[in-house]
This record gives structure tokens, sequence and C-alpha cells, in this order.
């Protein structure tokens, strides 16, 4: 054994010599996350997609404070194909409903009453004379009681008699957590299965598929209980947990698969078990650590967007990957020292190697493949590069929207009944803006400035609602759909129109003005977003690799595949290309974010694999000083075994896929396709082309920054007491051109 031990050697000794310790801990904690952890669902935010700093959330806010809340928030909808609403058996179900509507309803409206005019009698009555609906307006002082009020209120309006079915914001936002969950959960139950079969077949045995597989089931607990307590200190969106579990998932799985790899590679070279767990915590470990901060900095990315749901996926996405960290660096050493030589048992015969199997010069595929790209680099890059700019094309048609219930499947209840109101209602269809006219302006000029909006391009009607002290209640009336361009530009005229007399300002509020400022708040955000993951990705592959050319053209070219993964997403499901594949309908616009989701966790991904790639070649490279023939071998050494590991993320993310709800397609979808670009054509290809045409130039770094790489660069590969001397006679040489 070397006399020099690292930290992440010393964490690997430690992990051996207390490793029933450590495993005995982790039993106790899964136990306890297995309790208090599966609780967070009842502590989670089920909004939060809205910019709480925007006009469009203080609109809302002054309205409900000077006025009270006065929107409909559910809209129940009860249809008999056999008979109509004039029936005695049809209305005497209907007013059962009303007589006993609970303490959380603050006001509905049902057209038996006899006190409402004839206008609005007609309006809640379908015009094939089948169908009536009751809009119902909650007690909740905030969306979150609201919310939490649902389905109380929800169980009181079924009904024995009538097809029922519930819509309006409160219950469309409803389901889409309600299914979030469930299909995320069945994801997960189905996705076990189908990786540990194809951990055997990776490994070629039982155990050493069943190994990263426990670090996997230890990441879901481990997610759920870090998620839960973060909301003791920050707000935790449903959405967060469901997007943070599944990723916790597969993430883990990745990082088990290479320290599992590397363990049985040290075993085979003859290493004693505690200095096979000693060398796999300093090389692999090693790597696997500076490939989780990487991740975790694409998702501090999260934090600069104003969203509550993009902050909170974003807290939870770093507390996920640091606990994947800590599972992968304590409980699996601990874990493979237990195991030791028995990580090959229960083998499985195969006809091919497997990743863990000896890796020989001008041998294999990806020897193949290696020598292709060196031969013609130039060729190979610009094919590939062509490829992906033609996919990044798809961008050109963004046409930016918002989630509501067309995200939900067809058969959906709320979906079901919120566009049986637009389309089997006479004033169905119509959305609304709520403008507060803040100040002391007077009847008469609020009466003027309501017949100035209805004036507006787009506006059906506009009316004062109510007033108050110090403020009054304007709406407008529009028909179509809230995310068209139509109902955008209203806003933007709404908005531009001079405030009435007496008035100190207008605040233009309503579902179409929260998209609006949503999309401005997240386009507003990006520029910082990009500023901040992009110069901490540089500074960690800087410190990774000892180089400044090799972070560059990292960023790059994962800009480069991000454009081609988002680009065949938008045509996929903005334009409908993947709609026959998948079952849904397409909405014709995308809300942004899901695009920022798989720009951030994608392009954490793409460094992920970047960071295994080179730490190899960067390996070979000090131990030979030749860069063609490092690129080469480091190709082969990590093809498979990346390779391997994007497929087994890409099946938890296409079991994200499978589910109902078009966001949660996006989303598996869009990453799956983003993991097979990058490990396919960027990593296996367009990398090695690259550094085969930079030359010597990859590993340049001016004389000054050499002291801060020397203290914590990256390593793989070799044995300890052979690595060092050609290694420094490569780094003194190479790193600069001659002349600097």
């Amino acid at each position: 054994m070397p006399t020099h031990t690292g930290l992440f050697g010393r964490l690997g000794l430690g992990a051996h010599r207390w490793r029933w310790a450590v495993l005995t801990a982790t039993a106790l904690f899964a136990v306890f996350a297995a309790v208090w952890g599966s609780g967070v669902f009842s502590d989670v935010s089920e909004s939060g997609f809205e910019d709480p700093g925007s006009e469009s959330s203080e609109a809302t806010r002054l309205l409900e404070e000077g006025l009270g809340h006065d929107g409909v928030d559910i809209v129940a909808v009860y249809r008999s194909d056999e008979i109509q609403v004039d029936n005695p058996t049809f209305a005497a179900a209907v007013q059962r409903i009303a007589d006993g509507m609970p303490d959380t309803v603050a006001d509905f409206d049902v057209y038996l009453d006899e006190e409402l005019p004839e206008t609005e009698r007609g309006m809640l009555v379908a015009e094939d004379m089948h169908a009536t609906y009751i809009p119902v307006t909650l007690t909740g002082e905030s969306h979150a009681e609201r919310l939490h009020q649902y389905e109380e209120v929800a169980e009181h309006l079924e009904s024995s008699t009538l097809e029922a079915h519930l819509g309006g914001p409160v219950a469309v936002e409803h389901e889409l957590s309600e299914t979030a969950e469930t299909d995320i959960v069945r994801a997960e139950l189905v996705t076990l299965p189908v990786l540990l079969l194809l951990l055997v077949v990776i490994f070629g045995g039982l155990v050493a598929g069943l190994v990263p597989l426990a670090v996997g089931g230890l990441a879901i607990l481990g997610s759920l209980t870090v998620l839960r307590a973060l909301t003791y200190v920050t707000d935790v969106s449903v959405f967060a947990v469901n997007v943070a579990t599944i990723l916790g998932l597969g993430l883990a799985i990745d990082y088990g698969l290479f320290m599992v790899s590397r363990f049985r590679e040290e075993l085979g070279r003859g290493r004693a078990i505690g200095d096979a767990v000693r060398r796999t915590v300093d090389t692999a470990g090693r790597t696997v650590a500076f490939s989780g901060i990487t991740v975790g900095i694409a998702f501090a990315g999260l934090l600069f967007f104003p969203q509550p749901i993009l902050k909170s996926i974003g807290w939870g996405g770093i507390a996920v990957v640091l606990f994947d960290l800590l599972a992968a660096l304590v409980f699996l050493p601990a874990l493979l020292a237990v195991v030791g030589r028995r990580i090959n048992s229960l083998r499985i015969p195969l006809p091919r190697r497997t990743v863990t199997g000896a890796v020989h010069e001008n041998a294999g595929a990806w020897a193949r493949l290696a020598r292709t790209v060196m031969r013609g680099p130039a060729v190979s890059l610009v094919a590939v590069g062509a490829v992906l700019l033609v996919f990044s094309s798809g961008l050109a048609s963004t046409q930016l929207g918002s989630t509501d219930q067309r995200y939900l499947p067809g058969d959906a209840g709320s979906r079901i009944a919120t566009e049986a109101v637009a389309e089997d209602f006479p004033a169905g269809g119509l959305g609304r803006l709520d403008v507060a006219v803040v100040g002391d302006a007077g009847e008469e000029s609020l009466e003027e400035y309501a017949e100035r909006l209805a004036e507006l391009p787009g506006a059906s009607l506009s009316r004062v609602e109510r007033t108050g002290d110090g403020i009054a209640h304007v709406f407008v009336a529009y028909q179509g759909e809230s995310d068209s361009p139509e109902i955008a530009q209203l806003v933007r005229d709404v908005r531009a129109e001079p405030a009435p007399e007496g008035a100190e300002r207008t605040l233009v509020g309503g579902v179409a003005a929260m998209q609006q400022d949503n999309v401005s708040a997240i386009v507003d955000s990006v520029p910082t977003t990009v500023g901040f993951v992009a110069a901490a990705t540089l500074f960690l592959l800087f410190l990774a690799f000892g180089s400044i050319v090799l972070p560059v053209k990292a960023v790059l070219m994962g800009a480069l595949s991000l454009g081609a993964s988002l680009g065949i997403a938008v045509w996929g499901f903005q334009e409908g290309g993947f709609a026959g594949l998948l079952g849904f309908d397409a909405v014709g616009t995308i809300d942004p974010t899901y695009l920022v989701l798989i720009t951030i966790v994608s392009f954490g991904l793409a460094m992920d694999y970047e960071l295994f790639l080179l730490s190899r070649v960067r390996e070979e490279y000090l131990r030979t000083g030749d860069n063609t023939r490092s690129v080469a071998a480091g190709l082969q050494h990590t093809g498979q075994i990346i390779t391997s590991a994007a497929i087994l993320l890409m099946v938890v993310l296409l079991a994200m896929g499978t589910s109902g709800l078009l966001f949660l397609k996006i989303i598996g979808i869009g990453l799956a396709i983003a993991v097979l670009v990058d490990a396919t054509l960027v990593r296996a290809v367009m990398v090695p082309a690259t550094m085969r045409l930079l030359g010597s130039a990859n590993w340049w770094l001016p004389r000054p920054l050499r002291w801060l790489h020397d203290r914590v660069g990256i390593s793989e590969g070799g044995d300890d007491e052979d690595a060092a001397a050609p290694g420094d006679r490569a780094r003194d040489g190479d790193r600069e051109p001659a002349g600097v």
C-alpha cells in the first residue's frame, strides 16, 4: 500500500474500517426515512408556478386584501344524456347538493335559484339543456388554503344520480399534483426491477447488480427525508418531490455503477479488499464527488428564478445530490468492504464482455470507434456538429405558454369539466383579467376607464366589479386561450392604458397576466443563471483537469448538445411530433418552466459524463504524455461504462415520460433525449475529435494557475505507484506552448 493517502483514500479506509458501524447506521436511517420521510407529501405545496413579485401577483394580493376573494375556484359540472335540467329528477339532484354546501364554501350560484337574474341563470345551463354547472368560491384567504379545502368540498359536490366532473383552477391544480405523485411512485416501482435486470446484464452477475440498486433504493428514502426536512425552512413544491426523487434514483444508480465497476477492476488487479475499497474511493469516488458537485451547481442555477416551484426544485435537487454523494462515498464503500470478493458471485454467463472486463488496446467496438474518430477528427466533428445544429433549429419555432388543464390526460375529470364549461355553455370560454385600481378614482372615471378597456382589441366586455376604500376592481373578459398571442397583446394593451382620473396606479392580474409575467420572469432570469452555472462549471472543470481549454470546450459542447435536445423537445411536444407515439394532445405552446428544468438538469448530466471521460483521459495523458493515445484509451476505458450509465438513467427518465401528465412527459422524455444525444454524438464522437484536433493545447495552463490546480487534481486509472514519473514530464512539458 502506498505511503501517501489523500482525503478520498482516507475516506475509503475509514469506510472499510468502520464498515459494520456504517451499515448499522444506514439501516437505522432507512427505517426512520421510511416512516418519517414518506410523510413529505403532506407537508408540500401544490402551487408555486407564479412569480410572487410580479404585477399580476401584486394585483391579486391587493384585491383580496382590500375587497376579499371572489374568484371562481371550482366549477362543478353535472350532465345527464337522458334527461334535461328542467326534469324534476335532475333538479332534485342538483338541489340536494346546493342545500348541503359545507362551511368552507363562501359563495356559489345554482340555476334553480329564483333570485338569480334570468341572464345569469341562462349562463349556468348548457345550450343542449342536458347539463348545468355550479361555480364555487372557497373561504380560504390564500390560494394554498383553498387547495387544502378542495378535498372536503369535492366530496360533497359528487353526485350519485348525475355524471359529475369538477373543474376550475383549484381542481386542475389539485389533480395535476395528485396525478404527478401517483405516476412518479408507479414509475419508481416499475423502474426498479427493470434496472436490476439491466444491472445484472451489465455486470454479468446478480450480486454486482444488486449493489448499485441498493444505493438507488437508499437514495429514494434519503430524498424524501431531506425534502421533508426542507419543508421546515422553505416552501417545497410537490413537483419538486416528484422530479428530485426520480433524478436522485437515476444519479445514485449511475454513481453506484461507476464505483462497483472500479472496485471489481481493483480486485482484478490482485488488491486486498481494504486496499481495493481505498483505491476505489480515491479514484472513482473522487470523480463521483466532482461529478455530483457539477450537478449540484446546475441545480443551484434554479435558485435565481423567482417562481417557488423552480426554487424548491433547486433546493431539493441540491439536497438530493448531496445525499446521493453521501450514499456513494460512505454507505457504498462500507457495503463493498463487507461484500468483498463476493461481488463477483452468482455470475450469469453472457456471450459478451461486461463493463468491468479487461480492456485491451486495439480491441473491441470502442477501440474501433476511437480509431475511426482519431483518423478523421475534422470530418467527425463537422458531421456531428451539423446534425446537432439541424436539431437545434427546432428552437426557432418556440411558442412559450403555461400549464393548465390541457396538460392533463383527456379523461381527467378536471379537464373534462373545465373544457365542458368553455364548449357547452353560452358564456363558456370567457377568460378574465382582474385590474386593481389603486387610489381614489371616482365612479364616473372608473366607468369611463372600463369603457376604454372594453374597446381594446381582444376584449369581449369590461365593467367595474367592486369598489372599496382606496381600491377598485375592474375586470376585462376575453375569448380564447390565455396563453395565445392575441390575449398576450391584450394584457399589454390593458397595462398601457392610462389609469382613470384620481387613481394612483393600475395593476393587471388574472391567469393570462400571470402567465405573461411568469414567462418574462424566466426570460429575465436566464442570463444570470447561465452566467452563474457556466462560471462555476468552468472553475470546477479547471480544478479537475488542470486546463483552461478543456473547460471552455466542455461548456461550449454542452450548450450545443442542449440546443439540439431542446429543439427536439419543442418539435416533439409543442408541434406534436411525439403526440401519436406518446398519446397526448399538442398544446401549441410549451411552458418555459420545463425548458428551464431540461436545460439545467441535462447540462449538469453532460458535465457529469464529461468528468468521467476526461478524468480517465487525463490519467492516461499524465502517464504517457501522448495526447492521441490518451484520448483513444480514455474512450475505450469509459465508453461502455458511460453508455451503460446513460441507459440506466434513460430507463428512469423514460418511466417518468410514461405519465399521463404532459409536463412529466416533457421533462422525462426531454431529459432522456438530452442524455442520449450527449452520451452518443457528443461524448463518443465530438469530444474525442475535438481533443484530437487540439492536441497538446488541451492541457494548456498559464504558469500562475498551476499551483491552484496542483492541490485538487483528479486522476483515475493506473496504480498509485506507477502513475507519477511520466505524468510529471507530460505536465511540465505540454501544458504550455513554447513562448508562454
